[in-house]
């Protein structure tokens, strides 16, 4: 049987150290980790944390703990949803934005180093099976039930 996800959880590592390192070459000061949520949040300013939650797979507490985070930071605001103000919606603010554009840079820097020396073909087959890896990923865990119980 092939092993391959110690291969997928060292790229995995390799690339937060990469990226930790070039967010503090930038004077950004996120880990490696938070550039996930604060993606997600300039994709979808005014999004909520179970929309994140249920969106990148991550368990509502720690959403929580890195939004707080983030928003100490400067890095996005919550505001009240006047539609439902059980809500908190999440916007990026200007300094938010502005790290989004640099961590934008360095994920593009990353997958030009790792893909470098591939065919044109050959990075096509790498995306079409990590697609694919990633598709039945999600699907055994809605399937399962797992999302629901984050």
């Amino acid at each position: 049987m092939v092993v391959f996800m110690r291969q997928l959880g060292q790229v995995w590592r390799c690339a937060a150290l990469y990226r930790s390192a070039r967010y503090e070459e930038a004077g950004l000061d996120i880990g490696a980790y938070q550039d996930t949520y604060l993606r997600y949040v300039c994709s979808h300013p005014g999004t909520t944390q179970e929309q994140i939650s249920q969106s990148i797979y991550v368990n509502k507490s720690n959403v929580a703990r890195q939004i707080a985070s983030l928003e100490e930071k400067g890095y996005v605001v919550r505001q009240v949803d006047e539609q439902d103000r059980r809500n908190l919606l999440i916007f990026p603010t200007q300094k938010g934005v502005e790290a989004f554009e640099k961590i934008k840079v360095v994920q593009r820097e990353w997958n030009a180093r790792l893909l470098e020396g591939l065919s044109d073909s050959e990075i096509e087959t790498v995306v079409k099976y990590v697609d694919l890896l990633a598709d039945r990923a999600r699907n055994v865990i809605e399937q399962s039930g797992e999302k629901k119980s984050q």
